[in-house]
């Protein structure tokens, strides 16, 4: 049965410190999960995600803060009788036992009767689509296959929440981005609340329904992967996620309608306000796939649009990164998605081009 997220804390994570030997993991950390949605923590190594992770799970104590789930404090609970399950990157699956054997480890070790184990096996591997694989060992199954058995095992004991730890790291990028679908179709099947951790972050914004951008043990940014994409919060956040042009601008004026900042290579007219003063220094993030690149100048040239000359190009299937060379020596990233299969209008390495982009692409960021 499919559950919808609902509003409230189902996990609140308050103001969580984790210290190792003096050096600060996790700090200060405030969170909170709905009931049935799909929760990403994305950062690049070592900026506290899966220590934060390991103190849900229990496997980590946390130095001062609470974990509540439901309301309930799981600090002092060991990790056997908090109300969730982990899947871990490796799958950890046994070698000697069946798929449905593993399935059905936990159950077993729960003294479920063997009828009752049985049935909730069936139905979990007709979930996940591995009935007639029942009998096979791990060895025998496909790296997607192994995810998928793990994800059963971890939902067999049906937990409250579901913990995942870079579920998807172990497969090859082909059936990774097949086996994301899969994974979330099942998880919103079962309707359980699920907290992952992923330093891809192209998983985390086709998986989740919600993520937190994590950077030196501090949450920079929560929100939908659309708004942390199209409006992040500083230039960390603007530059980890995606591909980005970030600039250092003045305001130069601001009126009710609209901001011009002030650039070495070209003004910005902006559609929107933000909260700054003129005078105040700034950054702006564009991303390349917002800019259009022509031969000719555009209609309004003299805003939102330069000149200058391509100095490198790369063809990447879907659309073509240019590097544009501006007049002040720096490089301006532009990629004009392929819509068509000719190229005989590609721009060559050494030619001049104008580069425009319309008053709703670039994003004013303060820090």
């Amino acid at each position: 049965m499919t559950s919808q997220p609902t509003v409230g804390g189902f996990l609140r994570i308050e103001d969580v410190v984790k210290s190792f030997d003096g050096t600060v993991a996790v700090d200060h950390v405030n969170l909170e999960l709905a009931q049935g949605e799909i929760f990403a923590l994305l950062g690049s190594s070592g900026c506290g995600k899966t220590t934060l992770l390991r103190m849900v799970a229990g496997f980590e104590r946390p130095t001062s803060g609470r974990l509540l789930l439901e309301g309930r404090d799981l600090v002092a609970l060991p990790p056997y009788e908090r109300p969730l399950n982990m899947m871990f990157q490796s799958y950890a699956l046994f070698p000697h036992l069946s798929v449905a054997d593993n399935v059905g480890f936990g159950l077993k070790r729960a003294g479920m009767p063997s009828a009752e184990i049985a049935a909730r096996v069936e139905a979990l591997l007709t979930l996940v689509q591995l009935s007639r694989l029942a009998q096979r060992k791990p060895h025998q199954l496909s790296g997607g296959q192994q995810q998928r058995v793990a994800l059963a095992r971890s939902l067999a004991r049906q937990p409250k929440l579901l913990l995942l730890d870079e579920p998807l790291g172990a497969l090859d990028r082909k059936l990774r981005e097949e086996t994301r679908i899969e994974l979330v179709h099942i998880i919103k099947q079962v309707g359980v609340t699920c907290l992952m951790v992923t330093h891809d972050q192209e998983e985390a914004m086709t998986m989740a329904s919600r993520m937190a951008v994590m950077h030196e043990g501090r949450i920079l940014q929560i929100g939908t992967p659309d708004e942390i994409y199209e409006r992040p919060s500083s230039r960390f956040v603007a530059d980890f996620i995606g591909n980005v042009n970030l600039m250092d601008v003045q305001v130069q004026s601001v009126t009710d309608r609209q901001w011009t900042l002030s650039t070495t290579d070209v003004p910005h007219l902006l559609a929107e306000r933000w909260s700054a003063s003129p005078s105040q220094p700034v950054s702006v993030a564009l991303r390349p796939e917002k800019i259009r690149l022509t031969r000719q100048p555009p209609e309004h040239p003299g805003v939102n649009a330069v000149k200058g000359v391509v100095r490198d190009k790369a063809y990447c299937g879907s659309f073509t990164l240019y590097h544009l060379g501006l007049p002040s020596g720096a490089v301006l990233k532009v990629a004009p998605t392929n819509v068509d299969r000719s190229v005989q209008s590609d721009l060559a390495v050494g030619e001049e081009a104008w580069a425009h982009w319309s008053a709703t692409a670039p994003v004013v960021l303060s820090c």
